[in-house]
């Protein structure tokens, strides 16, 4: 008898120790050093940094303003800390987040956080995401509470939103193309949640499905422009992997995205990112409608950017516009001089700035700013000659379009 017992004690341990192995397996998965590296390069991928980190703050710790047209979010600490992070997330709670949108407590999240596109992260992939943040150091940062105008600040009226403009899925291949422009579509559709910024926003802030042809990124004023491209696949890549390329150059919101996150990827991923970009259709390029003027208005426009381009522009973008190949960008052709919307040339000339610094490029040349000694109407007039000159024929840029970009903050 007392054996009896002791057997049926065993097998009774036994099966609490099988329960408590397979719950184990499904709440925190059994990480590696393969899987902690493998999620360390997803969580690049997917640029979690930018996000998450606040300018000269520890990363990952959240704390930055992310700001919308209904009210300002704040990026949450997601490190494992325990009481402040995501400590006590497991990782299908982890899952839950990037692929229904979902915090812990099963509350919906704001879709500032790119759960529209992170739903195709495949589970593999978001385990080991979730491996390396659990292996990052412990940060004790209380997440600073949102700032939403009513009624967004009601998490409920989410529901209404994903309705209509959410679809649950993890990505599916398209068995027409090749595995090569599929992880490619895999990155920029899903980890590398391109469309994010460059797509165009309804108005409730919902972006076209696997759109990437191009969209004003909201309260920051920065044209993202469409990711369908008439450049060869190695300039894409060079872009990419270094903030510069032959004809153009990273500024704005991109340079943060190519420090951070696209710089580090290996280039079979960039390549496979190119191959999938190059396959989409461009319409961002030779915009020619935009702001009404005269023609006497317009040549006057044109001789005075000029005489403004010759004094201010022309010796490091050359007299005739082709600038110095991967120094000094080109302005002859150059898409993103010839974009359906200007006010990204404007916050260049107006504010300058620095491609990223990279390890392909760590002494990139720079711009300097003209706002402290350009009016708005030159900044007008040198714009519409760059956009106009040397064979470009872009729409010409008003003083309006100035003034509304000279006020927005650089970050």
């Amino acid at each position: 008898m007392n054996r009896l017992i002791a057997i049926v004690a065993v097998v009774v341990v036994l099966a609490l120790a099988l329960v408590l192995v397979l719950r184990s397996r499904s709440e925190s998965p059994l990480a590696t050093a393969g899987d902690v590296r493998k999620g360390e390069y997803l969580v690049r991928a997917g640029d979690c940094v930018a996000c998450h980190t606040v300018q000269g703050g520890r990363p990952y710790t959240g704390g930055r303003a992310i700001p919308t047209p209904f009210g300002t979010l704040y990026s949450s600490n997601i490190t494992p800390d325990a009481d402040t992070g995501i400590g006590k997330w497991s990782a299908d709670e982890f899952w839950r987040a990037l692929h229904d949108g979902r915090a812990k407590d099963g509350s919906f999240l704001y879709p500032a956080f790119p759960y529209t596109s992170y739903t195709k992260v495949s589970r593999e992939d978001s385990d080991a995401m979730y491996a390396y943040l659990a292996s990052i150091p412990k940060v004790s940062q209380p997440n600073r509470p949102h700032e939403m105008r009513f009624p967004y600040d009601k998490r409920a009226l989410l529901a209404g939103w994903r309705v209509l403009y959410f679809k649950e899925g993890t990505f599916k291949p398209d068995h027409r193309q090749s595995e090569e422009w599929n992880r490619g579509a895999y990155l920029v559709l899903g980890l590398g949640h391109c469309a994010d910024c460059h797509a165009e926003r309804g108005a409730l802030g919902a972006v076209k499905a696997q759109d990437v042809g191009g969209g004003l990124i909201p309260m920051l004023n920065w044209y993202a422009p469409s990711l369908g491209s008439r450049q060869e696949i190695g300039d894409i890549v060079e872009f990419l992997k270094t903030g510069v390329s032959p004809r153009r150059a990273a500024f704005g919101p991109m340079a943060e995205v190519v420090r951070h996150s696209t710089q580090h990827l290996t280039d079979a991923d960039l390549k496979a990112i190119a191959v999938y970009l190059k396959s989409q259709p461009d319409d961002d390029e030779d915009a020619a409608a935009g702001v009404r003027m005269t023609s006497p208005q317009r040549e006057q426009m044109m001789k005075q950017g000029a005489r403004v381009y010759k004094d201010r522009c022309a010796d490091c973008h050359q007299g005739s516009g082709e600038g110095v190949a991967r120094i000094y960008p080109p302005l002859a052709g150059n898409p993103a001089i010839l974009m359906r919307n200007p006010v990204n040339a404007i916050r260049i000339t107006l504010n300058g700035g620095f491609p990223p610094s990279t390890q392909g490029n760590p002494r990139p040349y720079g711009m300097p700013p003209f706002a402290h000694v350009l009016s708005d109407g030159e900044v007008a007039a040198v714009v519409t000659y760059i956009r106009g000159a040397w064979g470009n024929r872009a729409a010409p840029v008003s003083t309006v379009e100035v003034a509304s970009a000279r006020g927005v903050p650089l970050d």
